[in-house]
């Protein structure tokens, strides 16, 4: 069985995603950076895939699998490091 969202909503510090298994996982928007700083219009863009969530504008996936894993924003940001 494949869970996938189902649907995708925002309060004032998190992310609730129904799940098409009947659950709805809560998550911090802190784990998401490009989620946490956007416009509640820009939230509300989303586009569910088979295996998540995509947001176009914001330059955003979130897998359902990561959400079950318990797993944040993976992407890797450098500071303070000149490109050669």
């Amino acid at each position: 069985m494949t869970i996938s969202a189902e649907r995708v909503s925002f309060d004032g510090d998190s992310m609730w995603v129904s799940l098409s298994d009947g659950r709805v996982l809560g998550v911090p928007l802190a784990w998401f950076p490009r989620l946490c700083g956007a416009p509640a219009d820009a939230l509300q863009q989303y586009e569910l895939t088979a295996g998540g969530i995509h947001w176009e504008a914001l330059d955003e996936d979130i897998s359902v699998s990561g959400l079950l894993a318990g797993r944040g924003d993976r992407t890797r940001r450098e500071t303070g490091v000149a490109a050669a």
